[in-house]
């Protein structure tokens, strides 16, 4: 049970074998509560036919909010992204999930990412700005560039999300990519 366990991200060796001698330590009516709730969880989710979030409907929530701005459409890497974005409790459009992101080195084309879907979705011309708000490492810059290509012909604004020094933080303890990348996208007081 332990290496099963240690499986689940962010689920270390000692954090898997504690939880394995909890679930053990557990009434069988309890256990087979939880892996229940594991398993109708995992079954009854599929992806919103709109944006490609995780969902138990037809549409995810943001989709099926008639009160979001649909002329703004962020691009995010996956569901967790979308999590993210949401908790600003600020932005008011839409979204769009890749469920990855570009990575030659893996063998992840355009063809195994949602950018077919992502076309389709600004061909009826109501979306103004896309924000591509993909992580800042190799693989989410190269698919931002990747997509600020194909959107831009189309005529609609796009947009990176800043990247730079967290709040927070001290700069002595940035590195130079971060630094660099807060002075590229630093703006006028």
């Amino acid at each position: 049970m332990a290496s099963e366990l240690a499986r689940l991200p962010g689920i270390g060796r000692k954090s898997a074998q504690r939880l394995a001698y909890h679930i053990a330590s557990l009434p069988e009516s309890e256990v087979r509560a939880l892996a229940e709730a594991l398993w109708v969880g995992r079954t009854s989710i599929r992806f919103c036919e709109a944006c490609g979030n995780y969902t138990q409907d037809r549409l995810c929530r943001v989709c099926a909010d008639p009160n979001r701005v649909g002329s703004v459409l962020c691009v995010v890497r996956d569901a967790r992204d979308v999590a993210a974005m949401e908790r600003m409790h600020t932005y008011r459009g839409r979204y769009h999930v890749l469920q990855g992101v570009l990575s030659p080195m893996d063998g992840i084309g355009p063809d195994d990412i949602r950018v077919r879907e992502l076309l389709d979705r600004l061909a009826d011309n109501q979306v103004e700005e896309v924000i591509i708000a993909t992580n800042p490492d190799i693989e989410g810059e190269a698919t931002a560039a990747y997509l600020a290509r194909l959107i831009k012909p189309l005529g609609v604004k796009v947009t990176r999300i800043a990247h730079g020094v967290p709040v927070g933080s001290a700069l002595e303890y940035a590195d130079e990519v971060t630094l660099l990348k807060a002075m590229e996208g630093r703006r006028e007081l």
